[in-house]
């Protein structure tokens, strides 16, 4: 049996194993592998099951074996484990459906067209398919049927206020999703399309008020990715995508990502290997007489102005937005991109920054906390906590961009309680780092 067939074989048991390995990669997962162990052991107690023989996972026995004699009705282990395991196993035997999400590889040079053709069938079939972009990885689904786009929102946990961005292969797909296109929108197109920038146009009157939030307009991209362009291609259809990551967290750049946020919530995950930019597009709001920055991204605002001339950043760029306000594209309005850790952002004097982080880190170790700090290449070696992950370097904000969400994962694996993170240049595609680095934060930002 494959491993990605595991766990859907054997009805209630293998169910239950299934529905831990979701356990495992979601919140209830955020203290590592010591807390995963408890979980286990307490699912298996509470449900009177050993692990299924069909389905292994790494370690488990181990772990079962180290925490068979945790206390198990502590109040802490109550609230946090074992109340919203219970939740989950009552949702599973009353029939809530588990899917079988099935992990297709891809490769992203030469797409295999057998595979593709697979994968654009359950597309067409109005189910979701997980997939690489050169962006982040997307959830897509048949964005012309509201069916369909609703299990996008449920898979994710996202708000329905929150607009999709619909995806498309060929600028002659256009035509038939907006109400007329601009000259502002041919220039942008000429110049970044196929690419990491989405355009909001006036809608047409096929698209469902569920992709949009109930606006009359339109968010729509043309990807470059090559896997992502043949799938949309393959379906014949245009794609409702947002990041495939469950709501809030941070966005996928590789498929184990995905796998970490939505096994079992999907139909199909496609593997096509890492991202490119690392950050979600530039959103850029056309409907104006001004041409307005939405969501900075691979795109910088400097290229934007160099097609366009004047072009105006919107407040939630750079500052948080009330709540009561709609949002008039992704990433404007909820928090985002959080780890499980509290993110706080030090800005300032490079040695400010530096000696504020190693006083915040000694305090909180005194208080036996675990501190992470998201460093830079060059000032990696300058700090003294338990994790020390460098982003990329300053030299090449590229490679900020491409590892951020990673790194912000990657903390999350290691189990840190709080995380500070030092402030980044906002020149070039720093505004987009920053942009998404303040949403993580809550914009918890300490200036010295």
């Amino acid at each position: 049996m494959s491993a990605n067939t595991a766990g859907y074989q054997c009805g209630r048991p293998c169910r239950l194993l299934t529905l831990l390995e979701i356990v495992k990669k979601s919140d209830l997962a955020r203290r590592g592998s010591r807390t995963w162990g408890l979980v286990c052991c307490q699912a298996w107690f509470l449900a009177g099951l050993r692990p299924c023989p069909h389905v292994r996972f790494p370690n488990d026995e181990a772990l079962f074996q180290r925490f068979r004699t945790v206390h198990m009705f502590d109040f802490r282990t109550i609230k946090h484990f074992i109340m919203p395991l219970i939740n989950e196993l009552i949702n599973i035997f009353i029939g809530v459906r588990v899917l079988k999400t099935e992990i297709l590889r891809i490769n992203p040079v030469q797409p295999e067209m057998d595979k593709i053709e697979y994968a654009a069938k359950v597309l067409r079939d109005n189910g979701t398919v997980a997939f690489p972009t050169e962006t982040v990885y997307g959830l897509g689904a048949n964005a012309l049927n509201e069916q369909a786009v609703h299990k996008i929102f449920h898979a994710k946990g996202r708000p329905a206020d929150n607009p999709l961005i619909i995806h498309i292969s060929d600028l002659i797909e256009l035509d038939k999703l907006v109400a007329g296109t601009t000259e502002t929108v041919q220039k942008l197109a000429s110049a970044f399309w196929p690419g990491p920038l989405t355009i909001i146009m006036k809608k047409s009157d096929i698209i469902p008020k569920i992709i949009t939030a109930g606006l009359d307009t339109v968010a729509v991209r043309f990807p470059s990715h090559s896997v992502a362009r043949s799938l949309i291609k393959a379906s014949g259809l245009p794609i409702a995508a947002p990041s495939a990551n469950s709501s809030g967290k941070p966005s996928p750049t590789i498929a184990q990502h995905v796998i970490d946020d939505l096994l079992g919530k999907v139909d199909m995950i496609i593997d096509g290997g890492p991202t490119e930019v690392g950050l979600e597009s530039t959103v850029i709001d056309t409907t104006d007489e001004i041409p307005v920055l939405l969501r900075p991204g691979g795109i910088t605002i400097e290229q934007l102005r160099n097609v366009l001339g004047e072009v105006h950043v919107d407040t939630a760029v750079t500052r948080e937005i009330d709540k009561s306000t709609i949002p008039r594209s992704p990433g404007m309005k909820y928090t985002h991109y959080a780890p499980n850790a509290q993110v706080i952002i030090i800005e300032g004097n490079r040695q400010k920054v530096i000696e504020t982080i190693n006083q915040m880190t000694e305090e909180k170790r005194s208080q036996g906390m675990k501190v992470g700090v998201m460093s830079v290449d060059e000032t990696a070696s300058l700090y003294h906590a338990h994790h020390v992950l460098s982003v990329g370097s300053e030299g090449n904000p590229q490679s900020i961009a491409a590892n951020l969400f990673h790194t912000l994962r990657k903390f999350d694996e290691l189990g840190v309680d709080i995380i500070y993170a030092q402030s980044v240049n906002e020149q070039g595609i720093g505004m987009a780092i920053r942009n998404r680095l303040n949403k993580a934060a809550g914009y918890n930002i300490v200036r010295v």
